[in-house]
């Protein structure tokens, strides 16, 4: 497996990060292990300005005993606004986690209540979590405590194994909002904790569009984001009429193009007739040169890009190009470049 935190990165302040409250939540990049790194979000920030990234969930344990912060914890200023996903269940420790993210600069925090690993669940963390919904309001309370400045959040499911009626949806939100957390990012399937992987479960539980739709009547004043089979803008769109906004995850990252039209469709800002696919390129490559230079292996940087020509001439070529040639020991930019020649724009 691919270490995507083994080269070291320092924060730089090419932007400011928001005060409490102030994000703008109408597009969301979702939080995916092994797949949404700095490198990922980094080239992601070159088709988007406006929306809000989120790390990979790191959890309490890992932050607090490992000793190396920046491991998990730096980013590239570029990135804001950024959000870490936290994954835990105890209070304290969540709090302390809060108080690192502040130093960091991070623009929010996010508890992960989503996640339907067994690994995860041993350790009570992640989609089992929504069975205690004391538990994560204790934790949220916590987690607000610490920090006067960045905004709790709650990433979840509609339910889990048998408890999936939308009356335990809404007492789990509604339990969870004592504690002043105003923001639920709902994956709108419910996880299957036993006898389904990770990924079965993002795919075999059937989307409950409806269940969403109806939190956000019967709680008007929370800010309710829908996760969850988003794939094209007309569905995106749709979307955004019947909830404060999505957050998509598979389909950012096997076909980021998808990214170049957020900041047009969902943020009001003019269209740019000018951006291709290459001239991405062209704007991303002093990130990876300098990468490189640091000693970063390039098949870290460039196994992020292998979907931009999704569905255009040459394609299919460029993705095999990469795959083949730069995990090889000393590659080099030049792999992007012969990968490249193999498309039009």
């Amino acid at each position: 497996m691919l270490n995507p935190q083994a080269d070291e990165c320092v924060i730089t302040q090419k932007s400011l990060p928001v005060t409490r409250n102030q994000l703008d939540r109408s597009f969301c990049t979702a939080p995916m292990m092994d797949w949404s790194d700095r490198h990922c979000r980094h080239f992601w920030r070159q088709l988007t300005k406006h929306s809000v990234l989120y790390t990979e969930m790191v959890t309490t344990g890992a932050l607090l005993y490992s000793g190396d912060h920046d491991r998990f914890l730096a980013f590239d200023g570029i990135e804001h606004p950024i959000a870490l996903q936290l994954g835990g269940s105890d209070p304290v420790a969540l709090a302390s986690c809060v108080q690192l993210a502040e130093k960091y600069g991070y623009d929010e925090v996010n508890l992960n209540v989503g996640c339907p690993s067994d690994r995860v669940q041993n350790n009570k963390i992640g989609a089992c979590l929504m069975a205690e919904p004391e538990l994560v309001r204790d934790c949220v309370a916590s987690m607000l405590a610490a920090t006067s400045r960045i905004p709790i959040t709650v990433k979840h499911r509609i339910g889990i194994d048998d408890e999936d009626s939308y009356e335990s949806l809404a007492n789990f939100v509604g339990t969870v909002a004592e504690a002043g957390c105003d923001t639920f990012i709902v994956h709108a399937r419910k996880a299957i904790l036993q006898g389904l992987s990770p990924k079965e479960n993002r795919e075999i539980p059937p989307l409950e569009y409806d269940k969403v739709y109806r939190l956000k009547q019967d709680f008007p004043h929370l800010e309710i984001i829908l996760n969850g089979g988003l794939k094209d803008w007309p569905n995106i769109e749709s979307q955004l009429n019947k909830v404060d906004g999505v957050m998509i995850g598979r389909e950012a990252y096997q076909n980021p193009w998808i990214l170049s039209d957020v900041d047009h469709r969902c943020y009001g800002q003019a269209s740019s007739p000018s951006l291709s696919r290459k001239a991405v390129f062209t704007r991303w490559r002093p990130y990876l040169e300098e990468k490189l230079e640091q000693g970063t292996p390039l098949q870290h940087l460039l196994r992020h890009v292998l979907g931009t020509f999704h569905g255009q001439p040459g394609g299919r070529l460029f993705r095999r190009t990469i795959s083949e040639l730069a995990y090889k020991k000393g590659a080099g930019i030049e792999v992007l470049d012969k990968a490249l020649a193999a498309v039009r724009d």
